[in-house]
């Protein structure tokens, strides 16, 4: 094929494929793609045919390029070649947009027809919902979403009294009572914020009825007033006041709850079938449910038949009654009222009444009693004017008769008889004055008058009218007050001489810390002039004043705080201050009436130094006892080592080994070795109260058998018992059981009290010694009959190295008592002594049964 035969081809391929492109789109433009994008405007089809027609003109443009490059054609020269492209294009822009017009317009037609068709079906629809949603009986309010708008359809009747205007209508408070705005508008709320549907039954301002319900479609809430229909309306009616009557019992109910009276309600049967919570507490009953199932009756069976026999609709029983209510005679006002289906009361407690009205008359009559006891004369008018009380101090004052103020008489009767005996003061103008003294009666304040009698006394006559009608009239002698002052004011200047004239500084001071006197001791104490103390300084000028003799914060800065405190109760203080100057004084701070407070100083110089010389000999004595203490500790350590040897050899003499003795040689080794045992005691007696009185003598607790015990001291006093020409009488029981304490030392309590009783007792007597146990303590009591002692000498008999010799058959040391009681002690136990003179001692002792971790402890 020829280049010029090629050429046309391509040209027609190109413009194809061109128009192609374009026309693909327009294609595409279906009906319903054409709903969706809002129907495009035929511009926008213009403007595609116009954009393909530059397609087509562009698609010639190569075309006539390459046949001007090839070998031109005849006839036809460049100029005309483009023409006819031109042409051709724009012949073909046209045809292809004439094509799609058409076609537009054809489906344009088509939408047209079903939109119209639609609509028509809607406007159908609307106009059949706006018929049933404009019922003159319903209004629907519609809100889109919880912030949406409401929209209002339909129309209530106008007798309902709903407002028309949609922003009236939704303000229910205006046209709804207030309880059914309040339920409408939460059931709103709830119904728009948690979906909650509701039907409620709401009465309007003008007592019309209306049924609200409320439900969810679609998102949307809907809310439906309704206008009722007579049937319905006057069943939403009664269910109103249905709801209304039982809001209104259960108020009431509440009501009569929270009363302190009992109240019932019976049925026609005499039954109860409620009671209040008094009633409830009167009968004792756990719940007014109760009271009412058990038929706790607070009333007598007398009472509620009296009440059942004389009730009646037109005659409520009215009585007051007696009852025991908590176990206590209780008096009821009670009233009980009948009606159609039974009978309800009330019982009003009156027993406080009745104490009251009686505790008032007692009280009338102690004031009168009272008013009749005073000094003070004192007499009551009635409304009448006329004498209702007078006391004794009224009718001396006056000398008037008891027949007289018996008859009850006239106040301005009384007036003209006091006045024509001379009792009154004399007056210029008499009437003027009765009537000033009457006046009293119509006045609203107390009137108070200074009366000056004949005779030379001054009364205050104080006169106040009753709120009821009549006057009290009060009539003060101040002749003795006078005297009273008087004698005041000598006693003022007697005390004021009397604290200058102290030897002990004393300064008083005012509530605002200023001094109000002080006497010459206490500037003289403190060295300051009268100046610097005068009345009216307050007291940080005379802390200043004050400061070179004591500046130290316990000193008068410490007074000041406690004097210009603003604490309710303020406490008294002492104390000691040392000046500067050598002097000692010793302080009180005393709180004084009317918020006083009173400063005394006694100088105490003298008497500290010597009581620091007495605390210095005190020292210097208690030295001198330690080491007397120490001393005899050490001598009785040292005289225990020869001492054992004496009494080794002694009894080393006794046997046969040495020799045998003459008589006169053992007669000299027995006293040799009584004399080294007895002393042996003494210092083996010495050196255990050595060890007590450092603390660290520790008792060896074992478990004791009593019994054992009171055999083997009972033995071992044998020779001592002989040798005094005692008897020994032990009682105990026969099974006395154990103890838990140290042996040695209880046996060393028990010998050391029994000697002390042998020593004493006359020969050929009996000590008795008696052994019980108190629980489980161990207690014992030894007795003799010897010449007693002195409560001198019983107060003074646990001391140490005391003795006396008076009565006993030898004398020791004095120390069995001391060892005794300081055994006992730490025992934990008990001692003391009964002793009379001429009737014997007797020792009372207890020793308590050690615990178990002291046992455990000495087993340790």
């Amino acid at each position: 094929m020829s280049v010029h035969q090629r050429a046309p081809r391509q040209r027609d391929t190109a413009m194809t494929a061109g128009v192609s492109s374009l026309w693909r789109p327009c294609k595409d433009l279906t009906p319903v793609a054409l709903r969706l994008t809002a129907r495009r405007s035929t511009t926008a089809c213009v403007k595609r045919l116009l954009a393909c027609g530059s397609a087509l003109a562009g698609a010639l443009l190569p075309g006539f390029a390459f046949a001007q490059s090839a070998t031109p054609m005849r006839g036809f020269d460049s100029a005309d070649v483009a023409g006819y492209a031109v042409l051709l294009g724009s012949v073909s822009a046209a045809l292809i947009f004439a094509a799609v017009l058409l076609r537009q317009r054809n489906r344009l037609d088509v939408e047209v027809r079903e939109l119209r068709t639609a609509f028509s079906d809607c406007q159908h629809k609307i106009s059949r919902y706006q018929t049933l949603i404009a019922d003159k009986n319903r209004r629907t309010v519609i809100w889109d979403g919880h912030d949406g708008k409401a929209e209002l359809l339909g129309h209530l009747p106008a007798e309902t009294g709903a407002p028309q205007h949609d922003p009236d209508f939704l303000a229910f408070g205006r046209w709804l009572k207030p309880h059914s705005a309040s339920e409408v508008e939460r059931a709103i709320e709830g119904l728009r914020l948690n979906a909650k549907s509701f039907e409620l039954v709401v009465e309007t301002q003008r007592g019309e009825v209306l049924e609200v319900q409320g439900k969810l479609y679609g998102g949307r809430a809907y809310a439906h007033f309704v206008a009722l229909d007579n049937l319905r309306a006057e069943l939403a009616e009664l269910k109103i006041e249905r709801n209304r009557l039982r809001s209104s019992i259960a108020t009431f109910e509440s009501l009569l709850d929270s009363i302190e009276q009992p109240v019932w309600q019976r049925d026609g049967d005499g039954r109860l079938v409620w009671v209040n919570q008094a009633y409830c507490d009167a009968v004792e009953a756990s719940s007014p449910q109760q009271a009412v199932q058990e038929g706790r009756e607070i009333l007598g069976t007398l009472t509620r038949e009296k009440i059942r026999a004389s009730a009646t609709p037109e005659s409520p029983f009215q009585d007051t009654v007696s009852t025991a209510v908590r176990g206590a005679r209780t008096f009821f006002d009670v009233v009980d009222v009948r009606g159609p289906a039974g009978s309800c009361g009330m019982a009003i407690d009156v027993s406080a009444s009745e104490t009251l009205r009686e505790e008032l008359g007692r009280t009338l009559k102690s004031h009168a009693d009272t008013l009749d006891h005073l000094a003070t004369p004192v007499a009551i008018f009635d409304a009448e004017r006329r004498l209702q009380f007078y006391n004794q101090a009224f009718q001396q004052l006056w000398g008037l008769e008891a027949k007289f103020l018996e008859s009850r008489p006239d106040h301005a009767e009384l007036l003209d008889r006091l006045r024509a005996a001379h009792k009154l003061p004399e007056q210029l103008s008499w009437k003027a004055w009765k009537e000033n003294c009457l006046s009293v009666y119509r006045a609203l304040e107390t009137q108070t008058d200074l009366w000056h009698l004949p005779n030379g006394q001054t009364l205050r006559v104080i006169a106040s009218a009753h709120p009821q009608g009549g006057a009290t009239w009060v009539f003060e002698n101040l002749t003795e007050q006078v005297n009273l002052e008087t004698r005041y004011n000598t006693l003022v200047q007697v005390q004021g001489e009397t604290i200058d004239h102290l030897s002990e500084g004393v300064a008083v001071f005012g509530p605002d810390g200023r001094i109000q006197l002080s006497n010459p001791a206490f500037r003289a104490l403190w060295g300051i002039t009268e100046a610097q103390a005068a009345v009216g300084t307050h007291i940080r000028l005379l802390e200043a004043a004050c400061g070179p003799s004591y500046d130290k914060p316990d000193g008068w800065k410490a007074f000041g705080k406690m004097i210009t405190s603003f604490e309710d109760e303020r406490p008294s203080s002492q104390g000691t201050l040392e000046l500067y100057s050598g002097l000692v004084l010793d302080y009180a701070v005393t709180p004084l009436p009317n918020a006083q407070t009173m400063l005394t100083f006694v100088n105490m110089t003298d008497s500290v130094r010597a009581e620091r010389a007495l605390k210095e000999k005190n020292e210097a004595l208690r030295k001198a006892d330690e080491l007397k203490n120490d001393f005899v500790q050490h001598v009785s350590y040292e005289l225990r080592s020869p001492l054992t040897n004496i009494i080794g050899f002694t009894d080393l003499l006794k046997t046969s080994a040495i020799g045998p003795l003459n008589e006169r040689q053992a007669e000299y080794i027995d006293h040799i070795s009584t004399s080294s045992s007895v002393l042996l005691t003494i210092v083996n007696d010495i050196l255990d109260l050595a060890t007590v009185d450092a603390g660290i003598m520790q008792l060896d607790y074992s478990e004791i058998d009593l019994s054992d015990l009171l055999d083997d001291v009972s033995m071992q006093m044998t020779d001592r018992l002989q040798e005094g020409g005692v008897t020994l009488e032990i009682a105990a029981p026969a099974q006395l059981g154990h103890l838990i304490a140290d042996r040695q030392r209880l046996k060393q309590i028990l010998i050391k009290i029994l000697t002390n009783a042998v020593n004493f007792a006359p020969e050929g007597s009996v000590v008795s010694m008696k052994c019980w146990r108190d629980g489980s303590d161990f207690a014992f009591s030894v007795s003799d009959t010897g010449c007693g002692m002195s409560p001198d000498l019983v107060s003074s008999a646990f001391d140490r190295f005391s003795t006396s010799a008076k009565g006993g058959k030898r004398s020791g040391p004095g120390l069995g008592l001391s060892i005794v009681q300081s055994f006992v002690n730490l025992h934990n136990g008990e001692v003391k002594i009964e002793s009379e003179p001429g009737r014997g001692t007797t020792v009372h002792c207890r020793i308590p049964n050690a615990s178990l971790p002291q046992l455990i402890a000495a087993a340790e």
